[in-house]
């Protein structure tokens, strides 16, 4: 198990154990964070867009070209931003800090 902090919208944290190996939009869904996921995970929609601490996002792989067009697509993008559905849990992202922006865009309804 790995902690991790959300910060959700509305500026209230909350502190979770995490599954290794689970994606961070699974473990916002399992432990009721506010966070879309509208194509569960399948990397076609930006709706689980977060953004991270500088720190963590260093130490991640490199996106993937499709989880960066996907990105493009995001409400709010920053330069730490990713997609929860690529990012997955293990021990060196214990204690990462992950902000949830205050909306989203969903280009399938939008």
């Amino acid at each position: 198990m790995t902690k991790i902090v959300f910060i959700e919208a509305d500026g209230k944290e909350k502190e979770i154990d995490a599954q290794n190996g689970l994606s961070l939009l699974e473990v916002a869904h399992n432990n009721g964070i506010s966070l879309e996921g509208a194509c569960e995970g399948s990397l076609a929609c930006s709706t689980c867009h977060i953004i991270l601490e500088k720190n963590i996002f260093e130490k991640l792989p490199e996106p993937s070209e499709e989880e960066e067009d996907m990105l493009d697509l995001a409400w709010g993008l920053t330069h730490t931003s990713r997609l929860g559905c690529q990012i997955i849990i293990d021990d060196s992202l214990e204690g990462m800090r992950v902000k949830v922006p205050s909306g989203t865009r969903n280009m399938s309804i939008d």
